[in-house]
């Protein structure tokens, strides 16, 4: 017990978070293996990781580098349909699914990548009210593109059309891999809850040893001092750039290994309110702790199934736990969330849009 007083911050976080995630692995994977736990649980497994991971990317964004980013769910949609693209049009090339999968996930990780890319380089040049808007607007914009998007595969390669399946000129071997509005459909099931641990286990490599790097100071001086930051030469837009990229990839490998859960998944998954629920994880876990993070992301995103037994009162019941919830953990910066959060649902309304959470 002195030992581990002894240890450094960085090194007393990596333990915690690391610990806690192959504790989980380590009890629930031969729980699950055995058919000790129910099927309803065991099909939460997948996407519990897949939100951990979402909840890690996004406390780089809105915690490190202190910048509200109301679209997260747009990168994880991109890195889900990048990604079942890929899976499918390798299914005949590679025979193994987790080969399949770990390439999957990386494509989506890069797609991903290069739209936090296009989309960071005008908005990180925003702030406050006005960037949570402008990646507000980059959520719904990637949503509707994909709800008109048709896209399949012949032995000519992949085709692509805003029209309808019919008019990608497939020939009779070839085969429709999005649909519009129903999104991928024919989903090989290849996600594991291994694979959706290794993903966190990546995640928390990546964002820890960010964080505690040249890179990361420089990103949390930014955020607790813009001018100061400035003022002794650390490149803003650079060190901004490069955390809002590192979050968008993390956040599109989550969505590619969550799109791979499911035989089928729509652009419908990813809307404004997939977002608000990651962010509510992160606010509420805390804003800058990654191990906040797992256990919020856990705790909430299981509540309403341990809740399931009570029917019409659970959701009442998981409102009234996150309002104490918030109370208890009243801080500065929740404060400053909820009032951007607040104030971009206004502009929703405005336009003639539902706010509905």
């Amino acid at each position: 017990m002195k030992k581990y007083k002894d240890l450094s911050s960085f090194a007393k976080t990596n333990i915690k978070c690391y610990g806690i995630v192959i504790l989980a692995f380590l009890v629930m994977y031969p729980l699950q293996s055995s058919g000790m736990i129910s099927h309803s649980i065991s099909g939460q497994l997948v996407p519990i990781c897949t939100y951990v991971v979402m909840a890690i990317s996004l406390n780089l964004t809105v915690g490190f580098l202190g910048e509200l980013s109301l679209g997260h769910a747009g990168f994880m949609s991109v890195g889900a349909f990048s990604g079942v693209i890929t899976a499918i049009s390798l299914s005949a090339a590679v025979p193994s699914p987790t080969i399949r999968l770990i390439i999957s996930i990386v494509v989506g990780g890069l797609f991903a990548g290069i739209a936090g890319l296009i989309i960071g380089i005008p908005v990180l040049r925003l702030k406050g009210d006005y960037l949570a808007i402008v990646t507000l607007a980059f959520g719904e914009i990637i949503k509707n593109i994909i709800n008109c998007l048709y896209v399949g595969i012949d032995e000519k390669g992949l085709h692509f059309s805003m029209q309808s399946d019919a008019a990608l000129g497939l020939s009779e071997m070839g085969r429709v891999i999005m649909k519009g509005p129903q999104g991928a459909v024919g989903i090989t099931k290849t996600a594991t809850f291994l694979s959706g641990i290794i993903l966190i286990l990546f995640a928390l490599f990546v964002v820890l040893n960010l964080v505690n790097s040249k890179t990361g100071r420089a990103v949390t001086a930014i955020r607790d001092n813009r001018i100061a930051a400035e003022s002794v030469g650390i490149g803003i837009t650079r060190y901004k750039l490069t955390a809002f990229i590192i979050s968008a990839m993390l956040a599109g490998m989550a969505g590619a290994l969550y799109a791979q859960n499911l035989s089928a998944v729509a652009a419908t998954k990813f809307d404004f309110n997939t977002s608000i629920l990651i962010l509510v994880f992160v606010v509420l876990g805390g804003m800058g702790n990654i191990f906040g993070s797992i256990i919020a992301a856990t705790l909430l995103y299981m509540l309403p199934e341990l809740l399931r037994g009570l029917a019409d009162y659970r959701m009442l019941i998981y409102a009234i736990i996150l309002i104490i919830v918030m109370v208890a953990t009243n801080s500065t910066q929740s404060k400053q969330i909820i009032a951007k959060i607040k104030s971009s649902l206004r502009t929703r309304k405005s336009n003639g849009e539902g706010a509905d959470l």
